[in-house]
């Protein structure tokens, strides 16, 4: 082996999908990767909505696939991160940014077929936008005339899936440790 880089990375490439389960099985080896979500909220039984997010995902975010975690979740079994962000699992399918500070809705399900839109979305975490814009409103430049900012200012909940990050006393080989 003398390019184990490359020989890993065509591994992650065929046998890891793009947009996995998240369980609670594997939520906390999922969070241990460190990187933020980007979650569908679905009924177990919607495959539509999962199929058109595994679509546009495939589409307008491959490119950033090691910087976020592509994930869909049952929101039966997720309705207490989804009661953090006020929806029901009535209101699925929904589209989460989980910054383990924050989660930030996507507004709408449907928007995610406007192209660039849900690329945008995730530019905007990574810019430090969505944060900012929770903290201390909308960016002068987004609000409508007339309006106040404090009017359209949004109130993202504390992230729940900080939650399932390991213990500190989790045996793990991604982090340095004197214990041994």
């Amino acid at each position: 082996m003398t390019n184990f880089d490359g020989i890993y990375n065509w591994i992650q490439d065929k046998c890891v999908p793009l947009v996995r389960e998240i369980t609670f099985e594997n939520g906390e080896e999922l969070t241990e990767e460190g990187l933020p979500f980007l979650i569908l909220f679905h009924m177990k039984e919607d495959t539509e909505s999962l199929e058109i997010f595994q679509n546009e995902v495939a589409r307008q975010l491959i490119s950033e696939k090691g910087a976020i975690n592509f994930l869909h979740a049952d929101c039966d079994k997720f309705r207490h991160p989804l009661l953090h962000i006020q929806k029901t699992p009535a209101d699925c399918p929904v589209i989460a940014i989980d910054s383990f500070r924050h989660m930030y809705v996507f507004e709408n399900f449907k928007d995610i077929l406007i192209p660039g839109r849900l690329k945008q979305f995730v530019f905007d975490l990574h810019s430090g936008k969505l944060h900012r814009e929770f903290h201390h409103g909308p960016d002068p430049t987004d609000t409508a005339q007339g309006q106040d900012a404090q009017d359209v200012a949004s109130s993202p909940p504390e992230s729940s899936f900080q939650k399932l990050a390991p213990s500190e006393y989790r045996y793990t080989l991604l982090r340095d440790r004197d214990e041994l």
